[in-house]
């Protein structure tokens, strides 16, 4: 396990890399908040998918579609560090039990809040609805903004990738999949 001393002192070699004066005012606390801000924007690796799902509740025989749209979410490219933003829509079709509203939210930004791609994101969000709710079935689909793609290489500043993950009912029943397109539409 790498250290907290040792992860500042790699981010001041990479400052020394970019910067001839690593001493000036400006950077002489980089390191120490750049570790902080890891901290933050990667803490999906300390949480589990199944205590995010887990807050479930009676579903009173609901047998429609359930779905969250716009989740707004940051994550980080694993291939050059570089950030992407997007939004999520989540969907499912409950058997007995429903889960709160927000984990929802919380199971794309367990996702979103680890060194990524966008179709892990898509891919792993389905699975953990799949998993553990046993829907009819759950759709993902992503839609983002990649910083790799903005700011270096094709610098393509209004390219939007979309992803999406189908199962169960979404998946074998084109009407099904019409309806959730329809709603996240409107």
């Amino acid at each position: 396990m790498v250290t907290r001393e040792e992860a500042e002192n790699a981010v001041q070699t990479l400052l020394e890399y970019i910067e001839d004066d690593v001493s000036r005012e400006g950077l002489q606390e980089t390191s120490s908040r750049v570790i902080n801000s890891w901290d933050e924007i990667f803490n999906g690796y300390h949480q589990s998918p199944a205590e995010v799902l887990d807050s479930t509740f009676n579903g009173e025989g609901y047998d429609g579609i359930v779905l969250l749209r716009d989740i707004e979410f940051h994550s980080t490219c694993e291939h050059h560090l570089q950030p992407f933003t997007g939004r999520a829509h989540v969907a499912y079709i409950p058997t007995d039990r429903i889960v709160g509203i927000s984990k929802l939210a919380r199971i794309v930004d367990l996702h979103a809040r680890r060194l990524q791609n966008q179709e892990r994101i898509t891919k792993n969000v389905a699975d953990d609805l799949e998993t553990h709710l046993s829907p009819l079935g759950c759709a993902v689909i992503i839609e983002a903004s990649h910083g790799c793609m903005q700011c270096r290489g094709v610098k393509k500043q209004n390219a939007i990738m979309t992803t999406s993950a189908m199962r169960g009912v979404f998946f074998d029943k084109a009407e099904a999949r019409s309806e959730l397109m329809q709603l996240i539409r409107d």
